[in-house]
């Protein structure tokens, strides 16, 4: 009886993750869109492609997140692979901001270069542990792996 109020309650707090997460992608995304439009009817597009390449990315990783928020609302249990593939693109998205601010890095002195090259080589092996662990979690045989990649296509 308790068990069952306790599962009800966390399929409400897993219906309200999704429906939050869902706003705030359709929101990032409605941004995304007009700063795009914006950039590029004012010329500004290469002062802003990374900003704008910022917010699709965040959205990517909301969507990820709220992918994982549905197989745990699903599985009722935590599924290690949604949460190795959110850091993965949340890794890549800062690998990608990071190398495209390389210029003003550059500029900024050797202190904040030497630092985001600290951070570029942080982020690198971070990629490489966590695909690393996508792959022996697949090898692995975990019973809720498969299912879930196969229904993403991945």
């Amino acid at each position: 009886m308790v068990a069952k109020q306790f599962t009800r309650v966390e399929d409400f707090v897993y219906i309200g993750l999704g429906i939050l997460l869902s706003c705030c992608a359709v929101a990032f995304l409605i941004s995304a869109g007009i700063e795009f439009v914006s950039s590029l009817t004012g010329r500004s597009f290469a002062d802003r492609v990374i900003d704008i390449l910022d917010r699709i990315l965040l959205v990517l990783l909301i969507v990820e997140i709220l992918y994982t928020v549905q197989v745990s609302f699903r599985e009722h249990a935590l599924v290690p692979e949604p949460f190795l593939v959110v850091g993965l693109i949340a890794a890549i998205r800062r690998v990608l901001v990071l190398t495209a601010e390389f210029k003003d890095l550059m500029k900024a002195g050797d202190e904040a270069f030497r630092s985001g090259m600290y951070e570029l080589g942080l982020l690198a092996l971070l990629v490489v542990a966590l695909v690393g662990s996508l792959v022996m979690l697949r090898r692995g045989g975990s019973a809720s792996a498969p299912r879930a990649t196969a229904e993403r296509g991945i």
